[in-house]
């Protein structure tokens, strides 16, 4: 891994794309100057002015520029995996069966319980370098794998050496309301409980994590006991967000929009009422096109609806073990505009500037712009559509985290 020395440097003759003015377009040909970290300045090639003779400076050669690509929906940190418990399915044998079976969700639960720190740590790190190959600076990462304080923290501490064995930013966000464990089986209100009186206030008070997330769905958790943990949460101080309107319209995509949430995730089932609670709220609609693909789905997100109402849409991996095996961010643009119908240009934005709205970064990172954190990318190519098109090469040439070059 090369890390530039340089604290003060020009990229010029960059084709910058970029979210300005309300959309994802190209500039041709400019120079961005990064200082310390931060975008300096982002100025037209042919009439920016002189830089001091002791800034360096890296022709692009016209080729594309974009902001780090932010993943802001994945379950990085687990133990094991379900790769015989999908063979099964391919088989035919219902996942019913396989939960009887011991399989499932708990599965993967009884793995991360299991598994030490250093082993949760060393199956996590090959998934990241994959996405950072990508070009992936910021990512999210979700707990919900350990289902008690314990274990919950556990995979937190992994996220933090992540953190800094690595350059890239990760946001931690617990979601121990992901499913019931074993020992509470049939006993919601008393997880939930847990949940409020414990697992959340002493995460808080130990600076664990930085947003709640619950999986609100008719195989998860109902309205009333998503509210409770709303409420907690936010007493304390904490953003929100949902897994909502996946499998049924249950109403939780309006539910989270009633506490202002960074997000709403999956919405499959979303309906126009929903749809105008996202706008209202300024909640971001994050579309995950690999768990409707690895679980054959047919309802597709109301992208339509969405574009009408102006409800900013990011599009993230949803990386984990059960539903959305797939460590690529790049793959999942394609699929989102493939399956789901966005154009590229909402695709990219779905990427930077919305998926930043999504982890409530907009002000540091997803844009080219002065005062924005130096999260660049130089691919191979002057055409995003290339990058968003072919899956069997990589384009990406440079990657810079924080003004440091750096590829994984």
């Amino acid at each position: 891994m090369h890390l530039s020395t340089h604290n003060s440097f020009v990229l010029e003759r960059a084709k910058i794309a970029t979210w300005q003015e309300g959309r994802f377009s190209v500039r041709d040909l400019h120079d961005v100057h990064i200082e310390n970290g931060l975008i300096r300045s982002v100025l037209p090639s042919a009439t920016g002015p002189s830089h001091p003779d002791d800034v360096a400076r890296i022709d692009v050669q016209g080729q594309l520029v974009t902001p780090g690509l932010i993943d802001c929906h994945t379950h990085l940190v687990f133990g094991g995996n379900r790769a015989a418990e999908w063979s099964q399915r391919q088989r035919g044998v219902s996942y019913q069966d396989i939960a009887e079976q011991g399989g499932g969700i708990n599965s993967t639960v009884r793995a991360t319980r299991q598994a030490t720190e250093d082993e949760l740590l060393r199956a996590a790190v090959p998934r990241l370098r994959n996405l950072m190959s990508e070009g992936v600076t910021t990512l999210e990462s979700k707990t919900g794998y350990g289902l008690s304080l314990e274990h919950e923290r556990k995979q937190l501490q992994v996220m933090d050496l992540l953190q800094t064995k690595f350059p890239v930013e990760i946001v931690k966000t617990l979601l121990c309301a992901h499913t019931l464990p074993p020992e509470y089986k049939n006993r919601p209100d008393d997880f939930i409980n847990l949940i409020c009186t414990e697992i959340i206030p002493t995460l808080a008070r130990e600076k664990a994590f930085e947003s709640v997330d619950v999986f609100c769905e008719t195989v998860g958790f109902n309205l009333e006991q998503t509210r409770r943990v709303f409420v907690t949460a936010r007493a304390l101080g904490f953003p929100v967000k949902g897994h909502t309107e996946q499998l049924s319209n249950s109403g939780g995509t309006q539910l989270v929009t009633a506490f202002h949430g960074l997000s709403a995730d999956h919405l499959e089932y979303l309906d126009s009422e929903g749809v105008n609670a996202l706008q209202r709220a300024g909640t971001v609609a994050v579309l995950l096109p690999f768990a409707f693909y690895f679980l054959g789905e047919t309802q597709k997100p109301p992208v339509d609806l969405l574009r009408e109402h102006h409800v900013p849409i990011a599009v993230a991996t949803d990386f984990n073990p059960g539903t959305a095996p797939f460590a690529s961010l790049r793959w999942a643009m394609n699929m989102a505009c493939v399956q789901f119908g966005l154009t590229v240009e909402e695709v990219w934005a779905g990427v930077t500037y919305h998926a930043a709205l999504a982890l409530n970064r907009a002000d540091r990172i997803g844009r080219i712009a002065p005062g924005y954190q130096a999260d660049l990318l130089v691919w191979q190519t002057q055409d995003p559509a290339d990058i968003v098109y072919e899956q069997g090469q990589n384009f990406l040439k440079q990657r810079y985290f924080k003004g440091k070059s750096t590829l994984a």
